[in-house]
């Protein structure tokens, strides 16, 4: 009987977190049928059906982590009922070969959690909530009905700050239905708490649960802080030709073309500038340096669970309003939690822009493998020397983040200071 297993779902994921069901028990399953929603440490995707058949058993529930091949559930019809049988029936199966050692029965077979076992209370219709898996892991650790919140995410997606606004509505009491989580399945590793707060800091913290994302995420970024060494270049730009530029073309572009932003613009021209610098489109391999011949832009995207960093591929080929509509379905689809991994596979050089939250000036950390990261603040109006005159001009701070296993300060510099020259005439963006 065919098993759902966890796939791997990218090239740095080694377990993945139960997300969601969209589907129940009993329920048909048709090849290519969404059926669960798996969050992985960079997005939560999709899980589709290989099989079809009715979904006779969901061996893993919502919430929980576990690693890549691990049964989540049974596809066909069982030929035998029972399904507390299936651990010692799956022990046989393995025992009758040869006199084996007592392998598997030290491995856990994932147990049916109790959420399964439950006869399913009338509790609405949660499939059909979009939501964050913060905000419903929040709804049940407070015993808020996600159903009954309305989302102010985006399509109406429920997300932390709706649970957070119905639990200070509830005073922090048990908002709707459901008593905190029952004593269900054995949390695994990736959701356990390791250090549970004791009673009496309790009313002082808040303890918010780390998503898989968050927690790789922060994994990744200490490797690489501890591992790269970076060092640092900042220039600051004279930034009125590039919004000048860009007004001009959102202005041709007109109502029905796409909105050109200040991102779109760095993504051309870093893409642009790498052509010449192909040193900066590299990255490190242990033992090795990776010269990549394809240019593939990763933009970095807050979201609640942590942050994502889609990519562009081939950004130096496209045209700006091709980067434009691309980059923006991409921001959109990783805050809706649709990104597919070839949305986040293969970056070759990351920017990151905190301009629109006023950020004047910042370092980021450099997404490995990746060589370099642009950190980009907001465009800030002050003054200038121009022609030897001081005046009120526009200034944009770039800073480089480099890994010095990769780049020397010389060869990076030259790279900053062609990325300047570029965005301080951007009619070259394009032609």
């Amino acid at each position: 009987m065919p098993e759902v297993l966890m796939p791997r779902l990218s090239d740095t994921m080694e377990e993945g977190t139960l997300s969601r069901w969209l589907t129940h028990e009993g329920a048909p399953v048709h090849k290519g049928d969404a059926i669960a929603e798996i969050e992985t440490d960079k997005a939560v995707m999709e899980l589709e059906a290989y099989d079809e058949g009715p979904l006779s058993r969901i061996l893993v529930a919502e919430g929980t982590t576990v690693p890549i091949g691990t049964p989540l559930a049974v596809i066909g019809t069982e030929p035998q009922a029972a399904p507390d049988q299936a651990a010692p029936e799956q022990a046989r199966q393995t025992a009758a070969p040869a006199p084996a050692p007592p392998t598997r029965p030290t491995e856990p077979v994932p147990t049916i959690p109790a959420a399964v076992e439950q006869p399913t209370p009338a509790r609405g219709d949660e499939h059909e909530v979009r939501t964050s898996p913060l905000a419903r892991t929040l709804a049940r650790q407070h015993g808020i009905d996600i159903t009954a919140l309305t989302g102010s995410g985006p399509g109406g997606r429920i997300v932390r700050a709706d649970v957070d606004d119905a639990i200070t509505r509830h005073g922090g009491q048990p908002g709707v239905i459901r008593p905190p989580t029952a004593p269900g399945p054995a949390q695994p590793a990736g959701l356990a708490r390791a250090h549970p707060i004791p009673a009496e800091e309790a009313e002082d913290v808040e303890e918010v649960p780390l998503s898989t994302i968050r927690r790789l995420t922060a994994q990744r970024l200490t490797q690489s802080t501890q591992q790269a060494p970076h060092f640092y270049l900042t220039t600051v730009i004279d930034a009125e030709p590039l919004l000048t530029f860009r007004a001009d073309i959102n202005a041709q572009l007109g109502e029905p073309g796409p909105r050109i932003s200040v991102t779109d613009l760095l993504v051309k021209a870093c893409a642009t500038t790498l052509r010449t610098h192909p040193q900066a489109n590299s990255s490190w391999d242990s033992t090795r340096i990776l010269r990549h011949r394809r240019i593939h832009i990763g933009i970095a995207v807050a979201l609640e669970e942590g942050l994502t960093v889609p990519v562009v591929h081939d950004a130096d080929r496209k045209t700006l309003t091709q980067i434009a509509r691309e980059a923006h379905a991409l921001a959109d689809n990783a805050r809706a939690g649709h990104l597919a991994l070839q949305d986040l596979s293969g970056g070759t050089f990351t920017i990151s822009n905190l301009g629109a939250y006023g950020v004047d000036h910042f370092t980021a950390v450099i997404n490995p493998p990746q060589a370099a990261i642009l950190a980009v603040g907001a465009a800030q109006t002050q003054p200038v020397i121009r022609d030897g005159e001081l005046a009120i001009g526009t200034s944009m701070a770039l800073t480089l983040s480099i890994d010095h296993r990769v780049l020397d300060g010389a060869i990076a510099a030259t790279f900053l200071a062609d990325l300047k020259t570029l965005l301080e005439h951007p009619l070259g963006i394009v032609v």
